[in-house]
């Protein structure tokens, strides 16, 4: 099989993380052709920026300016080639320079290069590694300077206001000539040297820095300027290494797990850039490994798993006692209960399963007196963290199947059973079984028919408002949550009959009081009045998931979400039905384009619902849709890559149902906010766990030559599962456990 980090390589992408909590992943850099790191970086949920750049200088104190000639990037390593700009009639310039930008385990971020001389003569240059903070944030006595690193303060500002100062040290391996800090008025902050205070200084005959900090001044504003500099001399025909690095020190508490925040010298790699590839060669290592002849299916895989590693958090540090994984990047790098649930399922087929807990752990660490859960953790308060339903029950039973546990039922269901209590208490508080949505905001579900339908002006209110809409998605989270409590309940010495009585009104409420016979379809209902609403909206497949539906729901599921007039657009689903009066598929809400609409953008995260949806129909009650479910599968996966490219994913918010282009303005990708390896699992190659000590294999109709999937978990067994025309065969810790070929079932026994 072809190595994860060569099946992801491109030349279009800059995103980097080690998988700890330091992210750069820029939205819309604007540096991304100079040296080093002058896009800002994420520390958990705090942006800072800039970082440092790296400039080369001639004895005289010339700058050499430098071209980016060609990027390519893998997740270890972001690698780009410079040439020295000269005039059009000089001579080409003899040095050939080579960067590989990386983050580095231990919140670090590093600079390698690689500096051949191709010339016939030595070479003698200086590299100047150098940042820029803002005056306030360095006093006088702040900064630090050693041999080899110089450090110094940085107050950042989170979205909710919230500061934290951080220290930043910069180093050079192997040590430097010179160092230098100066405080200057304000000019651009711009990654150019010509524009710092060492520039001006530069003494021609001894050169450097100064080996001082010039920190005084009438006031502290402005810039502080901050640099290492090493003197390099290359003879002919042979290349230098020059590795700078910059670490961050959050100044938060470590609980164990520990996590090392010390040293960042690469471990068992003789560079940085072997160290950043050896850990994501480890990563992947213990992880699934697929191989398709569908190259969209194959590379989806290992960029979903990348994806989960880049917004990871590890655990150990500030509120974060868990591993655990962000939303995204940017303003999404924390964790999140809407998109918690994604995580869980994917994760469940990691060998390990602690990483998938401590999604879950993470909150129930923080859970409210009153039973809720913040909507999202920061690492180091919990001001301003909103609200978010998610499908708690639904993923706790998925990755129970996989990796069952006792113990950790017993941890877990407690906390579970406190916010189940919760939800009954404020969000059905008449007691009829189904669920409110207070704000248009806390379902994540945003500026849709859906709202306005009880209130006009649902989409002008902030968090607290007098909106109140029984919704079908957060009512069927709520009977998954009842139903999960109900089947692992017993096993951590829960009453299961209390909450399968509370499933069973729930359910009940689902079939009499959402179902619309006529128009065959779920709907909202308004609590004013009793009645629905009958916004045709995506969610309103949601309870096709669960085991609730009958035979006479079927006729209007097939009617509605395959009708090309309402939601199967050439990449289905949209949010809203294309008859909803609301509904745009070009983002925009009441004439204006927005960056979170849910009137008619197709979302990945209702897609993942949808697609379980489908699957779920097609097993229990019509098999004629394993075809359509396996169409949907193939068009949802399509559409999460750049102009069908089959060489470049994404994961952005939404997309266009007719183009299938994704909200590129909005700048998020590799965003967390779906499952797709859990679908590829269950579907492509077939494998679902059925009860204890046994599973099934039996694959969709999808069209395909073949594939091979190894190492997927399954209590605590290993499955192989190999498909090759439509013969498919399945080993269990590397022996045959089955035959059969696509459309039988291979019922395996543990």
């Amino acid at each position: 099989m072809t190595a994860p980090l060569d099946l992801l390589t491109r030349s279009d992408k800059w995103f980097l993380s080690a998988g700890e909590g330091l992210l750069w992943a820029p939205p819309f850099p604007a540096w991304l052709h100079v040296p080093g790191f002058w896009d800002e970086a994420h520390l958990f949920q705090y942006p800072v920026g800039p970082l440092f750049t790296v400039s080369f200088v001639d004895d005289g104190g010339r700058v050499l300016d430098l071209d980016l000639v060609g990027q390519r990037w893998t997740p270890a390593a972001l690698e780009s080639a410079y040439r020295v700009r000269v005039p059009a009639s000089a001579p080409e310039p003899p040095l050939v320079l080579v960067e590989s930008r990386m983050v580095l385990p231990g919140l670090v971020l590093a600079s390698e290069w690689t500096l051949k001389n191709a010339g016939d003569a030595p070479l003698k240059l200086h590299a100047v590694a150098w940042s820029a903070a803002p005056g306030d944030d360095v006093p006088a006595g702040s900064v630090q300077a050693s041999e080899t690193e110089i450090t110094w303060p940085r107050r950042l500002k989170d979205r909710r206001v919230q500061e934290r100062v951080v220290e930043l040290g910069l180093a050079m391996a192997r040590g430097t000539d010179t160092w230098g800090a100066v405080r200057s008025e304000a000019t651009a902050n711009h990654p150019h040297f010509r524009l710092t205070p060492f520039w001006d200084r530069w003494d021609p005959v001894r050169g450097g820095l100064g080996n001082r900090a010039e920190l005084d001044g009438v006031s502290p504003a402005g810039l502080v300027y901050l640099g290492l500099h090493r003197a390099l001399e290359i003879a002919p025909g042979t290349s230098a290494r020059l590795a700078v690095a910059l670490h961050l020190d959050p100044g938060l508490a470590v609980h164990p797990p520990s996590v090392e925040t010390a040293a960042f010298a690469p471990k068992k790699a003789s560079t940085f850039a072997a160290a950043s590839r050896a850990h994501w060669t480890e990563y992947f290592a213990q992880l699934p490994a697929f191989r398709c002849s569908d190259p969209y299916f194959e590379r989806s895989w290992a960029y979903r798993w990348y994806g989960l590693k880049l917004n990871a958090i590890a655990g150990g540090w500030g509120n974060y006692p868990y591993p655990t994984v962000c939303e995204g990047i940017a303003v999404f790098h924390e964790p999140i209960t809407y998109s918690a649930q994604c995580h869980m399922r994917e994760l469940r087929w990691a060998a390990d399963p602690e990483w998938a807990r401590g999604i879950l752990r993470t909150f129930l660490a923080h859970q409210k007196t009153d039973g809720s859960f913040h909507g999202r953790i920061y690492v180091d308060h919990l001001q301003g963290t909103d609200f978010y339903h998610a499908d708690w029950g639904g993923a706790l039973l998925a990755l129970d199947a996989v990796h069952p546990s006792d113990a950790f039922l017993k941890e877990v269901l407690p906390g579970l059973a406190r916010y189940a209590e919760w939800l009954l208490l404020t969000r059905d508080p008449e007691g009829r079984g189904l669920f409110d949505v207070v704000d248009q905001y806390e379902t994540g579900q945003e500026y849709m028919s859906r709202y306005q339908a009880v209130d006009p002006q649902a989409d002008l209110y902030g968090w607290e408002n007098r909106l109140r809409l029984k919704g079908v998605d957060v009512t069927v989270y709520a009977y998954q949550l009842f139903r999960a409590l109900e089947r692992l309940g017993p096993r951590a010495g829960l009453d299961a009959q209390l909450w399968a009585k509370r499933a069973a009104k729930t359910g009940k409420a689902v079939l009499h009081k959402m179902w619309d016979k006529d128009g065959g379809m779920f709907s909202d209902v308004n609590p004013q009045t009793g009645e629905r609403t009958g916004v045709r909206a995506a969610v309103d497949f949601y309870p096709y998931f669960t085991d609730l539906v009958e035979e006479t729901h079927l006729a209007g599921f097939v009617q509605h979400l395959f009708d090309a007039d309402e939601f199967w657009t050439p990449f289905p689903v949209p949010s809203s039905s294309r008859k909803d009066p609301l509904y745009d598929p070009d983002a925009a809400w009441r004439g204006k384009r927005h960056n979170c609409p849910w009137n008619g953008r197709v979302w990945p995260m209702t897609n993942s619902h949808v697609a379980e949806a489908i699957a779920a129909v097609a097993l229990r009650h019509v098999p004629a849709l394993r075809v359509h479910a396996a169409e949907f599968l193939t068009k949802y996966v399509r559409m999460m890559f750049w102009d069908g490219d089959a060489e470049r994913p994404n994961a952005f918010e939404h997309y266009h149902p007719v183009s299938g282009r994704p909200c590129a303005y909005r700048g998020i990708d590799d965003y967390q906010h779906s499952w797709i390896n859990d679908l590829v699992v269950q579907y492509v190659i077939g494998l679902r766990p059925e009860s204890p000590g046994r599973f099934v294999v039996d694959p969709f109709p999808f069209a395909l030559d073949g594939f091979e999937a190894k190492g997927l978990p399954m209590q605590g067994a290993s499955v192989d599962v190999r498909r090759a025309g439509d013969a498919v065969t399945v080993q269990v810790n590397g022996r045959d456990a089955g035959r059969g070929s696509v459309g039988t079932r291979i019922e395996v026994e543990l």
